[in-house]
């Protein structure tokens, strides 16, 4: 029983709860860096390490948190793992972090991370809050990326700044812009729509 609960916390935000197809939240980032992979990798990676451990803090201490306060303390913790990640970055990636800029900082803001821990970690045991959070961070991440794929290769030829199409290719300058990233989205999102609805009445 305990197995069948976890991967069932596990897969849903892979799929029919997935936090940007289906929820909808987190879009501001597909505007932001799915422009190319590698900055969409790095905020991908950041978002997961801070969305499974502020899960899984909050859901330790939810029993200490008075209820006219939780949000700035959530708040507070998420702000605690997102300082590390830009930490890092900046001291063993400073151009990425520099390519970056405000971006991770803003994962603080991100609705997925406060989402998930209003919805689940309050809720929920630690062990399972972080699965949620991990699962949850993938979801995000793998759209993110996929998007990024598209975007990048179809912009400027390239994918991770190295040249693939070649020069026959005519850049599309839209896909790197924010409507490209607006644009991909509601692809994604219809294709998505489109594959649940015929798995739900087949």
């Amino acid at each position: 029983m305990a197995k069948g609960i976890y991967k069932k916390t596990f897969m849903a935000p892979l799929g029919k709860d997935n936090p940007v197809f289906v929820q909808i939240l987190g879009i501001c980032s597909t505007l932001a860096v799915t422009n190319r992979l590698d900055n969409t990798l790095v905020m991908s990676l950041g978002v997961i390490f801070t969305l499974a451990l502020s899960s899984f803090t909050i859901s330790i201490m939810r029993s200490w948190i008075p209820s006219r306060i939780r949000m700035m303390v959530e708040t507070m913790v998420i702000a605690t793992f997102v300082i590390i990640v830009d930490i890092t970055l900046k001291a063993f990636y400073p151009e990425m972090w520099k390519s970056l800029g405000p971006y991770v900082g803003l994962i603080i803001t991100n609705c997925i991370v406060m989402g998930r821990i209003e919805a689940f970690a309050l809720q929920n045991k630690p062990s399972l809050s972080l699965v949620d959070g991990i699962a949850s961070g993938i979801g995000y991440a793998y759209v993110l990326l996929i998007i990024a794929f598209v975007r990048e290769l179809m912009g400027t030829g390239t994918l991770f700044g190295f040249t693939i199409l070649g020069d026959w290719w005519t850049s599309w300058a839209i896909m790197i812009m924010p409507p490209g990233g607006f644009f991909m989205l509601a692809i994604f999102i219809w294709i998505a729509k489109e594959a649940f609805m015929k798995e739900a009445t087949s």
